[in-house]
C-alpha cells in the first residue's frame, strides 16, 4: 500500500524526526483507516475515514461518506458525528476532559469498528530550554522540554513540532521507562538538513512544540511507526503501527491533553 502512514497520519501531517515516512509496504487496499482524536481543548473534535489504495494508483485515498460515527464517554455523554465532506466527520458539542475514557464506534458498508482511549491527567509543560551542538563544524539545535513526570509509572508522551508555522511536522514520542518521577532529560533534535526537504534550523526561526499526554496503546502506535520509518532503535517490527481499532482497521484513536509552546533561537 502506498505510504499508509501518511494516509494514517494526513490531518496533521506528522513525519518522523528524522526522515519522511516511505515505506515499502504490502498491498492492502481497500481496508479502513481511521485517524480520530479527543482532547481536553475545545472541539469541535473530527474522525476522518478513507480507504488505502494500492502502491499503482495515485496518492489520492477516497473518504468513506456512509459511515455511522459516534463517541461517547464513561459518563454518558454521547454524540453522532455529521459528514462535512472528503470522510470527515464532526462532533458539534461534544467535550473532552482528564480522567475520562472514550469510545469511538464507527459503522460501514455493514461492519462494525470499535475502539476505546483513556484521556490521561495532564501533565505541566513549563517552558522550552535551547541547547545545540556541533557536528562537521556545523551547528545544530535541540530544544529540551522542561516538565515533570508524575510519580506513578506509565506516563506517556507525544510532542509534535513545525518550523516557523510551516505545516509540516515533526514528532517524538517519550516515556518514562527511564526517567519516572524526575525532571525531563530527554531533548527534541530540530531539523539540521535539507534532505527529504527539510529545511536547517537557524537563529531566528520560531518553533512550535505541542506536547500530548497520551495513552499506552497510541503510545505503541507511534513508537512502532518510529522504527518503522528508521527513527527508532532495532528489532523485528510489524508491517503496520499496531492499531487499537478493531476489526482490521488501520489508523488509531487518541484522547490526550494538549499543551503548546513558542520559542525562538537565539
Amino acid at each position: 500500500m502506498k505510504n499508509i502512514f501518511l494516509i494514517i497520519i494526513s490531518l496533521f501531517l506528522v513525519i518522523s524526526c528524522e526522515r519522511e515516512i516511505d515505506l515499502n509496504l504490502e498491498d492492502q487496499s481497500g481496508n479502513i483507516v481511521i485517524e480520530a482524536n479527543v482532547t481536553d481543548q475545545a472541539g469541535p473534535y473530527t474522525v476522518r475515514i478513507t480507504k488505502s489504495v494500492s502502491f499503482t494508483q495515485s496518492n489520492t485515498y477516497p473518504g468513506i461518506e456512509n459511515a455511522q460515527v459516534t463517541l461517547s464517554d464513561d459518563l454518558g455523554q454521547t454524540e453522532n458525528l455529521q459528514h462535512i465532506g472528503d470522510g470527515i466527520y464532526q462532533a458539534s458539542s461534544f467535550q473532552g476532559q482528564s480522567g475520562r475514557t472514550y469510545t469511538l464506534k464507527v459503522q460501514t458498508d455493514g461492519k462494525e469498528y470499535t475502539s476505546q482511549s483513556k484521556m490521561p491527567e495532564a501533565v505541566e509543560f513549563q517552558g522550552l530550554e535551547q541547547d545545540f551542538f556541533m557536528v562537521a563544524g556545523e551547528t545544530s539545535y535541540t530544544l529540551l522540554p522542561i516538565f515533570v513526570d508524575p510519580p506513578a509509572l506509565g506516563n506517556r508522551y507525544l510532542f509534535t513540532y513545525s518550523v516557523n508555522d510551516n505545516p509540516k511536522k515533526y514528532f517524538s514520542e517519550f516515556s518514562d521507562n527511564v526517567n519516572n518521577g524526575a525532571p525531563n532529560q530527554r531533548p527534541l533534535i530540530l531539523p539540521n538538513d535539507d534532505e527529504d526537504g527539510d529545511v536547517k534550523v537557524k537563529v531566528g526561526d520560531k518553533i512550535t512544540v505541542k506536547m500530548q499526554c497520551i495513552d499506552d496503546a497510541v503510545y505503541t502506535f507511534y513508537s512502532a511507526l518510529l522504527q518503522l520509518s528508521g527513527g527508532g532503535g532495532g528489532g523485528v517490527t510489524p508491517t503496520n503501527p499496531p492499531s487499537n481499532i478493531s476489526n482490521g482497521a488501520l489508523g488509531y484513536f487518541s484522547a490526550h491533553t494538549v499543551s503548546v509552546k513558542t520559542i525562538v533561537i537565539e
